[in-house]
Order: structure tokens, then C-alpha cells, then sequence
């Protein structure tokens, strides 16, 4: 599918491939791995590496609500980022969806609640725009992404579930992951790719291999992989 953004799945995860702590809300790699020693160590690495991915970046509400975008009071500093957010029930708040747009060029907020407490801020911020679908299609919107708003690389930095639904729609193309120095185990605890598992050896086509296009032995027992995913 050539008719969309080049996607990059960019994450950080542990050696057993889970991207949070646990399975709670309240627990997050952000809040909590920097607290682990033998990993807090080189945890700067994965945000170092975070400022040289694609000038727009796809999350979820969900993620920036964890990170407490939506309790945050300062004033934060200016990113050159576009946040794209697929915001569902919603998740985020009138003050989180003030202080994403305090902090990047511009924020997008995807979603298929007519009732996003976003619509009410359209006249107060001149950088948020809402991108309203009756039901959210990811192939739809990575062509809406490319065609209507230029969009002509994304990295992808939202949870297992819907890097799931990514997979499975064939829109990942790339995959540049740090590794982190950690176990974290829990049958329930979001991994890289979540959601939905093949049953049937008749759908072993929706697996993706993939290439390796470079591997880097970093600081303090941490990796980085990048990989091209095969079509």
C-alpha cells in the first residue's frame, strides 16, 4: 500500500517484549523504569534516540493520559513534533488537550466522539484539529494522513492493542526498537503487538517477517534493533 505514510514502529520494551510494567493504568515505563536499578541507568538512551524519529508521531489518549498529560499545570517546552492522537472514549481532558498543544507544532486529535471535550477548544488553539470519523479505519486515515495533510513519514508510538490493528493492516513498515536490560513477565502486561491472535494455520500470512537493517549495542547493557518489515 503505497498510498500512505512510511509508518515506523518506534517503542522501547523489555527482553520478554512488554512495553509497561503491569497491567494497570497506574503503572508505566516512563514513571517507573527510571526508578529500576541496572535500567534507569541508560534510559536516557531510548529518549535520545526518541528526538531523531519522523516529525509526526501517532499515540493514543489513552498513552498521554498514563503519562499525566492531563494533570500537568507547567507550561511545557516546544517541541518541532506533530502529535497525531487516536482519542476514542475519550481520554484525555480539556488540560490535557491544552498542554499537548502547549507542547507541540501542532496536535491532531482522531477520534469518533462527537463529544470530545476538544471540539471546545477549536477557538482557543489555533494548532489542535480534529479528524472526526463515524469509525476510526486505520487504512483510512494513514491515506487521509498522506493525502489531505502531506503527511510522508510517521512513527508509530501507541499501545499493544492498536500496534496490533497496525500489523494486521499491513501498515508497518519499519520497526526501530531499544531494548531495555529487564523482565517484567505478566500474562496480562501489554506487549510490542497485542490485540487479536490468528487461530487457524490458514492465517499465518497475517505474520510479518522481518529484515534486519541494523543493530546497535548501546550503553549499559541496552540494544537498539531496526528491522524492515517484509511484504
Amino acid at each position: 500500500m503505497s498510498n500512505k505514510p512510511i509508518n515506523t514502529l518506534f517503542m522501547l520494551m523489555s527482553l520478554d517484549g512488554k512495553i509497561s510494567s503491569g497491567d494497570s493504568d497506574n503503572l508505566d515505563t516512563d514513571k517507573d523504569w527510571c526508578k529500576i536499578d541496572g535500567v534507569k541507568e541508560g534510559l536516557h538512551q531510548y529518549y535520545e534516540i526518541e528526538q531523531t524519529t519522523d516529525w509526526y508521531s501517532l499515540n493514543t489518549g489513552r498513552v498521554m493520559a498514563k503519562i499525566g498529560v492531563n494533570n500537568r499545570k507547567e507550561k511545557p517546552k516546544k517541541v518541532d513534533v506533530r502529535f497525531v492522537i487516536i482519542d476514542r472514549k475519550p481520554h484525555l481532558n480539556k488540560n490535557g488537550i491544552e498542554y499537548l498543544c502547549n507542547w507541540t507544532e501542532k496536535t491532531f486529535i482522531v477520534t469518533d466522539n462527537k463529544n470530545h471535550p476538544a471540539y471546545n477548544l477549536l477557538d482557543k488553539l489555533d494548532n489542535l484539529e480534529i479528524i472526526y470519523y463515524e469509525n476510526i479505519d486505520l487504512v483510512e486515515l494513514m491515506e487521509d494522513l498522506k493525502n489531505k495533510y502531506d503527511v510522508e513519514k510517521l512513527t508509530i508510538q501507541s499501545g499493544g492493542t492498536l500496534n496490533g490493528e497496525f500489523l494486521r493492516n499491513n501498515l508497518i513498515d519499519y520497526v526501530n526498537i531499544v531494548v531495555a536490560p529487564l523482565l517484567v513477565g505478566g500474562s496480562k502486561t501489554s506487549t510490542l503487538i497485542d490485540g487479536e491472535a490468528i487461530t487457524k494455520s490458514e492465517e499465518l500470512s497475517k505474520l510479518k517477517a522481518l529484515k534486519l537493517i541494523e543493530c546497535n549495542v548501546l550503553k549499559n547493557s541496552y540494544i537498539q534493533l531496526k528491522y524492515e518489515v517484509m511484504k
